[in-house]
């Protein structure tokens, strides 16, 4: 007989169950609050590292830098505005050193009574417990106030000591592995040698290593093989363009205007000019001078007339009826935010209506910044739609210059002229004024070239007041930001997370270095030793912890997912260039030739004619032919108001603004890319005919094995091989059957078909290959 639970039973189950949920919810909720409240407080407080974030988080947008936006006068990121006493409070002052119990900032964050809690509950930022006692020691301790970290100049410190000391290669190494034992993490081991070329060679060059490069690098055993190919790859002139991928999004380079007409311009032979200045080792310091001030050097070269061209990437309207000086107003503020964004890594930007809300950059600071922009010669609006592909000033480069002085720009069969948007300054200052709420017709104070003196004070009487003198001051020993920032820019490109892991803020609101006296010693070695960039890519890539296999254990993903501590290398999938350069190159379509005008490769019917105006030589898109189809993605043509889609999809720079790192994102649309972009299915094509061709009598799994070496530089696994077999032998007698399937499966791209081949075979292992480059592993640097 069936039995059943009295009422009164099921009641006490249920409260009781009750009970149990709501414990583990309040237990959980604990444990979650004060994460930071069972871990130990720092024997000292530090101000940069431990206490600066929490105010900058929670208390800068009320008590900071804007006194637009600062309440009861009081602000807590100064020494002397946290002591003073409070004006609204009498006999009360914010912070009283050694005292919290009379510190009224504390005493306000630890109070019950809501109407004087501070943040007020109404901003949603309360401090967690940990938070709280963080503040509580600090202040016991002194509550010593200290410049923000990012404005010190970086200095040299002392290389530490590690137990292992077998496993450091260099410098760099040390710094890490102390980081690593402190942790509780240990190395990973170094990586598969195919692995490791491979990824050396995606990271220097955008490109996989060819066959003889991989063959030759397994077969050496000598200590000096690594090197080696390292060696032979910066020295490749593939160098320069990978490196110059990067500067392109800094430079917001781009082959048309923008705004609504966005018509064509030469831009290109700047990005010529990049191409060559990496590869030829141009020191950091020139480099940027050239660019930002080019034209100001005495007895200025057309290569440096050139190299200005930098600052004219902006966007340019050639619009009618639009207001002259509002856009010559708004081209000076774009190359005064590239400048603070790409060269010293700060948001300026967000001091250009007011000032800033987290960093100490006033409004006067930001216009003083912009006045070494604001003398250009360049107008607002020089004519309209089809004026021009350059504008004033502008540098003309002739056959006769591409012959003698400038033989890096590859004009090709072209022998006509071609002109560059290039910088040049006034003989006469334009009076430069704070524009209120950046208006561009709404001046007040008037101002003059200077810098934040947060940062490093301007010295007009050792510089002078031009971008010439700015570039000085940036460079100058003292600056703490220039090298720390490139340093960054570039670790993050090679080994996926910046030191800074906000690479584009080194403010009060950017994130603390997880290595910071690493960066400060790369970016002290780096300025110390002529701002040489191939050495520093160099140290990079040699030390043992760019050698490291990406394995991820269970330790690596419960304690360190992002791998800020570098106990393993970092999975990343490649920019959206180097999948274009990765599929040309191992199939064998890729067209080597450096520089040149952008080209236009295969895309979509009608994306251009939708967006279009109507007006101007892009409002169609007319496909190249030929060898064009097959340059490398840095040389796919860039029109802004509608970038390259598919490079879009996988987080291409839209070149709208300065871009100093990519994201990365996992969607579905980049799957249709791979499975459906034609430059994929020729690629896939013609490398399956070239293999069949070369043996005509081969096994199947001879052809299997060498797709996967000049797609992954790696053999198949067995199992790998057994599916790929299985799958090639059903695609066989699947396109037997079906000659016309064959037929049409094959013809994509217009790269000459394979006639010497059987069309079903071809058909079969162009679909094995198919699938190789839809593999996740073909487009990620392992």
């Amino acid at each position: 007989m069936r039995r059943f639970l009295s009422p009164k039973w099921l009641i006490g189950i249920l409260i009781l169950l009750f009970v149990v949920l709501l414990s583990a919810y309040f237990f959980s909720g604990s444990q979650t609050s004060s994460v930071g409240g069972s871990m130990p407080l720092p024997a000292v407080v530090d101000y940069n590292f431990h206490v600066r974030p929490i105010l900058s988080d929670k208390c800068f947008a009320c008590h900071g830098p804007d006194k637009n936006a600062r309440e009861a006068d009081l602000r807590l990121d100064t020494e002397e505005g946290a002591y003073k006493a409070l004006v609204e409070t009498a006999g009360m002052h914010a912070i009283v050193p050694g005292h919290p119990d009379q510190s009224e900032a504390y005493l306000r964050m630890t109070s019950d009574d809501e109407s004087v809690r501070m943040p007020p509950v109404s901003a949603n930022l309360a401090l967690n417990d940990y938070e709280i006692k963080l503040i509580e020691r600090w202040i016991k301790q002194g509550a010593e106030y200290k410049p923000h970290w990012a404005f010190t100049p970086p200095e040299k410190t002392e290389v530490p000591e590690v137990d292992d000391a077998d496993w450091p290669i260099n410098e760099l190494d040390r710094f890490v592995l102390a980081r690593m034992e402190v942790k509780g993490f240990e190395p990973n081991p170094v990586a598969e040698k195919h692995h490791l070329l491979r990824r050396v060679s995606l990271d220097l060059t955008g490109l996989p290593p060819t066959d003889e490069q991989l063959e030759r690098f397994l077969a050496d055993n000598s200590e000096k093989a690594y090197e080696t190919a390292v060696d032979e790859l910066i020295a490749s002139p593939a160098y320069g363009e990978r490196m110059a991928m990067h500067w392109l999004d800094v430079a917001r380079y781009a082959d048309s205007y923008g705004y609504q007409d966005d018509d064509i311009r030469t831009q290109w032979p700047w990005r010529d000019w990049v191409i060559h200045a990496f590869n030829e080792n141009m020191p950091y310091d020139r480099f940027v001078t050239w660019q930002v001030a080019g034209d100001l050097l005495p007895n200025a070269t057309k290569e440096q007339l050139l190299a200005s061209a930098f600052s004219r990437n902006h966007k340019i309207t050639e619009e009618g009826g639009v207001i002259e000086e509002e856009y010559r107003v708004a081209y000076a503020i774009d190359k005064t935010n590239t400048f603070s964004k790409g060269i010293l890594g700060i948001t300026m930007e967000c001091a250009q209506c007011h000032d800033h809300k987290y960093d100490p950059f006033s409004q006067k600071n930001y216009f003083e910044l912009y006045a070494f922009f604001n003398n250009s010669m360049e107008k607002g609006l020089e004519g309209l739609v089809n004026s021009g592909p350059s504008k004033t000033p502008r540098l003309t480069i002739t056959q006769q210059d591409v012959e003698s002085i400038l033989q890096f720009i590859n004009k090709g069969e072209d022998t006509s002229a071609v002109s560059v948007s290039v910088m040049g300054e006034r003989d006469e200052v334009r009076p430069t004024y704070v524009l209120d709420r950046g208006v561009y017709d709404a001046p007040t104070e008037r101002v003059y070239p200077g810098t934040p003196e947060s940062v490093l004070e301007f010295d007009s009487t050792q510089y002078a007041s031009n971008r010439l003198g700015l570039t000085e001051w940036a460079f100058n020993k003292d600056n703490p930001l220039t090298a720390r920032v490139f340093v960054n820019q570039l670790w993050a490109m090679v080994f996926g997370r910046g030191l800074v892991a906000t690479v584009a803020d080194f403010g009060n609101q950017g994130e603390l270095p997880s290595h910071p006296e690493l960066l400060d010693w790369l970016a002290a070695d780096f300025r110390d030793n002529g701002w040489d960039v191939k050495r520093l890519m160099k140290q990079f890539v040699m030390s043992a912890t760019y050698r490291q296999s990406s394995q991820v254990t269970k330790k690596h993903l419960q304690e360190d997912p992002d791998n800020v501590y570098l106990a393993r290398a970092k999975r990343l999938r490649l920019p959206a260039e180097s999948i274009r350069d990765l599929v040309l190159a191992s199939s064998g379509l890729l067209n080597p030739e450096i520089g040149g005008a952008s080209v236009k490769p295969y895309q979509p019917d009608g994306i251009w004619e939708v967006t279009s105006s109507g007006r101007g030589a892009l409002t169609n898109y007319v496909q190249d032919h030929g060898g064009a189809l097959y340059r490398r993605g840095m040389y796919v043509f860039i029109k802004l108001t509608v970038p390259p889609p598919n490079m879009l999809i996988f987080d291409a720079s839209n070149r709208d603004m300065c871009e100093v790192t990519r994201q990365r994102t996992n969607t579905p649309l980049q799957a249709l890319v791979m499975l459906n972009d034609p430059v994929i299915l020729e690629a896939s094509r013609v490398l399956s005919g070239k293999l069949l061709a070369a043996s005509p009598e081969a096994p199947t799994r001879d052809y299997i094995e060498r797709a996967f070496l000049r797609i992954l530089s790696r053999e198949p696994s067995a199992q790998e091989m057994d599916l790929l077999e299985d799958y090639y032998q059903n695609e066989l007698k699947r396109y037997r059957g079906s000659p016309a399937e064959a037929k049409a499966f094959l013809d994509v791209g217009e790269a000459p078909q394979e006639k010497s081949v059987p069309a079903a075979a071809q058909a079969a292992l162009m679909a094995v290959v198919h699938t190789l480059y839809n593999l996740e592993e073909t487009i990620t640097r392992t």
